[in-house]
């Protein structure tokens, strides 16, 4: 089993969901984040800029079994690209168990 974090646009993530869900790739945890990183933003206020580098990104925890792995990060990288600075990153880890509450079920079977 493989997990797959990415840190993404807000504004990309119904996108990501959807080729996520295209992939058959249908459970994952996303939540709202900020960030400090290479993009910084501006706010004008009476036309005066100010700037900020905190950066409001959107991140995503999905654990996959191998096969939909390459899936997963394929859709992900198409759907949240804009070709600027800020897009985000995906990082890749191995999970060694997961285990299903309900049944004591365990392996990767729990992903089902």
């Amino acid at each position: 089993m493989r997990k797959i974090e990415a840190i993404i646009r807000r504004s990309k993530f119904r996108a990501v969901k959807e080729a996520l869900h295209s992939k058959g790739i249908n459970f994952f945890s996303y939540w709202d984040v900020t960030g400090i990183g290479n993009e910084s933003t501006g706010h004008v206020y009476r036309g005066v800029s100010y700037s900020t580098s905190d950066i409001q990104r959107r991140y995503l925890s999905i654990v996959v079994n191998k096969e939909f792995e390459e899936a997963a990060i394929d859709a992900i990288l198409s759907a949240a690209k804009t070709g600027e600075v800020g897009d985000g990153k995906i990082f890749v880890s191995d999970v060694t168990e997961a285990y299903r509450i309900r049944t004591a079920e365990k392996g990767g079977e729990t992903l089902n």
